[in-house]
């Protein structure tokens, strides 16, 4: 094996071919060639038997033998059968073994040569090789009996030896030029094999080969999400590290994927539209035995063929967390950024009214932003204890009065700080979103008003969103929770509500919306809110 890697694959596979080729043939030549060698030469014995036993029934030769006035004819009829049958010789002889007829004439009346007709004349059918005047032959020897069963001579029939080898060599010639075109052609099927294998594999060779299966392999292993490769069946092919480890933290301890049917894993998944319609299907939602996923499933297509899909997935966990994350800061920085453009503002018109000296007005102006500002801001973290809170929803005020839009806030009851902080995220998450919605649907009408409403009563938490929008379309209530359904275009829409959805059923929530067209719009969430003690405040 060491001595064929220092070769090219197309030549290694035609050094394999023909050497399989060769080899084979060279062993069916020599086995045919004895076997059709002796075939042949057992072919033209039963031929000279048959002769023999022919002319042995022949009416001449028994008349023949039995009077002297009829021997003439013997020669002639043997003669006869030698030239139709082309053999060497057709000897008639009497009990003596002297010759009735003969290819040469001058030997009829002389003794059978050859020392082998000694059998015969007892009775026995049988063939011998012996050299006779006409040479080395074959011969078959064959009794003659009268009526009444009585010997009266034979008949011996000689085909030549060298006919025999000219007829056994002529075989094995053809044998011969049939191993050469075999070879020629196992030459031409080499070289197109190593084409069409050199083809298939792009190019490449084994040491190239062997390399990208170990890099597929490690940047397989290497990849954070779980990946499945599957074929037409639905079968799993390969299953990367991460995918046995999230499968290990499912509780499918010990079980080995590979061969398995990805439905005894994943139950819905690669459905119909991947196999059958050659559908993406990107962030879909399923569950593997109880942890919730998030699979992308893409199929595999050769030649428009579909012989496979490939299956990632991760933990919606850890994609909830990091959402949540992003989702917080970008609240984060967009209150700041408004706040930051709304002090401005403020600066601005300071400016101006001090450039024109109007001082009094500039004590007035002040007067009045700190009024509005200490009932505004004491308003809300007088009643939201949560000081995370209540800032993002001062920053929310901020951003609602740089759109003109008119945010009042509202606490019915005092609102304790969580007994878990990573609920704060989660209401951040849930008043953000609809207060932005709100925002929006108020934009291009006459009252733009959004109002908040907070109470906390027996460990819920109920938040009332409304506006005076032109409402949401009944078929748009239905799915406007699904990830992707807005009412409005454009990129990145259509998730807001969807991690509205998402918020409130992790925190085991509820979600009632009241709309009518032109009249506004009205989100009421109920959740669960565990408060922290004042130990711990």
């Amino acid at each position: 094996m060491a001595f064929l890697s220092q070769f090219k694959l197309s030549t290694v596979i035609i050094l394999c071919v023909l050497l399989v080729v060769l080899v084979s043939l060279v062993i069916t030549n020599l086995l045919v060639a004895d076997t059709s060698g002796d075939r042949i030469e057992q072919q033209l014995e039963d031929k000279a038997v048959s002769i023999s036993r022919t002319a042995a029934e022949s009416q001449v030769i028994h008349e023949g033998l039995e009077s002297e006035s009829a021997e003439a004819n013997i020669q002639d009829y043997a003669l006869a059968v030698q030239q139709a049958a082309d053999v060497l010789f057709v000897v008639v002889m009497d009990m003596d073994g002297i010759r009735k007829s003969h290819p040469n004439p001058d030997n009829i009346g002389k003794a059978f040569a050859g020392g082998d007709e000694a059998r015969v004349l007892t009775g026995e059918e049988y063939t011998s090789r012996a050299e006779g005047t006409l040479g080395q032959s074959v011969r078959a020897f064959t009794p003659v009996f009268d009526e009444a069963g009585n010997q009266i001579g034979a008949v011996a029939v000689g085909i030549s030896l060298e006919e025999v080898e000219a007829a056994i060599g002529q075989n094995r010639q053809t044998l011969w030029i049939g191993s050469l075109s075999g070879l020629l052609f196992g030459i031409l099927g080499a070289l197109f094999l190593a084409r069409y294998i050199k083809k298939s594999l792009f190019g490449l060779e084994p040491p190239e080969i062997a390399r990208i299966h170990e890099e597929r392999n490690q940047m397989l292993h290497s990849v954070y999400e779980g990946v499945i490769a599957i074929d037409q069946h639905a079968r799993i092919l390969l299953a990367n590290r991460s995918a046995r480890e999230l499968f290990e933290k499912a509780g499918f301890t010990g079980r080995e994927p590979i061969g398995k049917e990805i439905h005894e894993f994943l139950p819905g998944l690669v459905t119909a539209s991947v196999l059958v319609e050659q559908r993406t299907v990107l962030d879909e939602e399923q569950e593997l035995n109880g942890m919730a996923i998030l699979a992308n499933q893409v199929p595999l297509l050769v030649d428009g063929q579909v012989i496979g899909a490939v299956v990632t997935f991760r933990d919606k966990t850890e994609i909830d967390v990091l959402a949540e994350q992003l989702t917080g800061v970008e609240m984060y920085a967009e209150t700041l950024r408004a706040q930051s453009h709304e002090f401005m503002n403020q600066l601005h018109v300071l400016l101006g009214l001090v450039k024109m000296e109007q001082y009094e007005q500039v004590s007035q102006f002040i007067a009045k932003l700190v009024d509005h500002q200490a009932v505004e801001v004491g308003n809300v973290t007088r009643s939201i204890k949560d000081p995370v809170l209540a800032g993002f929803i001062l920053g929310k005020i901020s951003f609602a009065r740089e759109a003109q839009v008119e945010l009042t806030i509202s606490c019915e009851t005092d609102i304790p700080k969580p007994d878990d902080s990573a609920v704060t995220h989660e209401l951040i998450t849930i008043i953000g979103n609809v207060a932005d919605n709100a925002i929006d649907n108020v934009q291009g009408t006459a009252n733009r008003r959004v109002h908040a409403a907070f109470s906390y009563v027996d460990e819920l938490l109920t938040i009332m969103i409304s506006d005076t929008g032109t409402g949401i379309d009944e078929e748009l209530q239905e799915t406007m929770f699904e990830k992707g359904i807005s009412s409005k275009e454009g990129y990145h829409r259509g998730f807001g509500l969807h991690l509205v959805k998402n918020s409130v059923d992790k925190l085991e929530g509820s979600i009632e919306v009241a709309s009518e067209k032109n009249e506004g719009t009205t989100f009421e969430l109920v959740l669960p809110y565990e408060a922290r003690g004042e130990a711990d405040d």
